[in-house]
């Protein structure tokens, strides 16, 4: 039983690397999506709204299988929720790594100091 557990949970997970929202978020955890981790938390709003209108449309007498969509809508909010401090904390880290090394946030410029134009 645990075998076939685990053999399940390693497939959903290959599958679930293409969702649309995991594709978006592993985009945001790179550094130059960092900086897109507060405005993604701005994606929360609809999903929770969605969230809410299936919830609206149960309580109106619908199928009883929204609530997995609704618990989709409100997990999918959270992860935007979630990737918006997070990001903020790794974009910090890396800024004061690159600040530590010497590195500038410029190349282009890191390469022109001190070769300035008489």
């Amino acid at each position: 039983m645990l075998r076939t557990s685990v053999a399940l949970s390693a497939r959903g997970y290959g599958v679930l690397r293409y969702v649309p929202t995991n594709l978006l978020l592993n985009a945001i955890r790179t550094r130059r999506g960092l900086k897109w981790g507060v405005p993604a938390m701005l994606l929360a709003v609809p999903y929770l709204y969605a969230a809410a209108i299936c919830t609206t449309i149960i309580n109106n007498g619908g199928p009883g299988w929204f609530y997995l969509l609704v618990l989709l809508f409100v997990w999918n909010a959270l992860k935007f929720l979630w990737i918006g401090p997070v990001s903020v904390i790794q974009l910090v880290h890396v800024r004061a790594g690159e600040r530590r090394e010497g590195r500038s946030a410029w190349p282009a410029l890191r390469h022109t100091r001190g070769h300035a134009a008489p």
